[in-house]
């Protein structure tokens, strides 16, 4: 088994780099944007929710302080 590892031609780094980059498929322009908008959606939804849980914790320790 080791033998077939030696026989084995080796290929550089730079080479599997480029092959491996042949194979990637760019989006194009409209699917950027699609993308874009729904992380922007999703992160001012998640912000909104962070936030009213901020204030309803915030509000139930002063609530227990008090």
């Amino acid at each position: 088994m080791e033998e077939k590892a030696k026989k084995a031609p080796k290929k550089s780094w730079f080479d599997g780099l480029k092959s491996e980059f042949r194979k990637i498929v760019w989006p194009d322009r409209t699917e950027i944007a699609k993308q874009t908008v729904a992380v922007v959606v999703v992160s001012v939804i998640l912000g909104v929710i962070i936030t009213l849980i901020d204030f309803a914790v915030q509000y139930g320790v002063d609530f227990l302080v008090k």
